[in-house]
C-alpha cells in the first residue's frame, strides 16, 4: 500500500462531501487526510484527499468518483510535482522558566506564536507531515496542552490550473 494524494474538484453543493466520503468508506478505504474549501471560483470546491491504498483499487474508486454528477475533475498529485502543506495549532505549557526555550523552538521551525497566556503559548506551524511531526516531538517535553492539525492541502506546481476547464464545464451545463 502507498499514500496517494487526490485533488478533486467538485461543484460547491450540499451533500457532495458525504457522497465522496461514502464512496471511499464502501470500498473499505480509510481516508488518511481530508481538506475541503472553495477555490478561486465560489461555485467550485477542491477536496484534497490522502488515502493509503494500492494502485488498482484506487483506479476503480477514481472511476466511480468520476461518475458522481457533481465531480468535475480528479487529479492525482505526485509529491515531486506538487506543493503539499498541513497546518498545526499547538498550545504548549510555557511558564517563566521554559518560555524562552519554547520560543527558540518556534524560531527554529519557522513557526509563529499566535496567542500568549501567562502559562502557555499557542503556536501555528505549516509544512509537510514530517516537519510537523518533528516539531510536535520537540514540543512534547514542555507539555502539550492541546493540539489541532488540518488535513493536507496540495496544488500542482507551475502555471497550469485545473480549475479553468472545470469552471467552463459548469457554465456550459447551466
Amino acid at each position: 500500500m502507498s499514500l496517494h494524494t487526490l485533488s478533486v474538484l467538485v461543484e460547491n453543493k450540499p451533500g457532495i462531501l458525504a457522497r465522496v466520503a461514502a464512496l471511499f468508506s464502501r470500498r473499505g478505504f480509510n481516508i488518511e487526510s481530508l481538506a475541503v474549501g472553495t477555490t478561486e471560483h465560489p461555485e467550485i470546491s477542491r477536496m484534497t484527499i490522502v488515502v493509503n491504498v494500492e494502485d488498482l483499487p484506487l483506479e476503480q474508486v477514481t472511476k466511480q468518483l468520476n461518475k458522481l454528477i457533481n465531480v468535475l475533475k480528479i487529479v492525482e498529485l505526485d509529491t515531486s510535482a506538487s506543493v503539499q502543506r498541513e497546518l498545526v495549532l499547538v498550545k504548549v505549557r510555557a511558564d517563566a522558566e521554559t518560555r524562552s526555550q519554547v520560543l527558540e523552538t518556534v524560531t527554529l521551525f519557522r513557526a509563529k506564536v499566535v496567542d500568549v497566556a501567562p502559562d502557555a503559548v499557542t503556536i501555528e506551524a505549516t509544512g509537510n507531515r514530517d516537519k510537523l511531526d518533528a516539531f510536535i516531538r520537540v514540543l512534547e517535553p514542555f507539555g502539550i496542552k492541546e493540539l489541532v492539525q488540518s488535513g493536507m492541502v496540495a496544488i500542482g506546481r507551475g502555471a497550469r490550473s485545473i480549475t479553468d476547464r472545470s469552471l467552463r464545464a459548469i457554465e456550459r451545463s447551466a
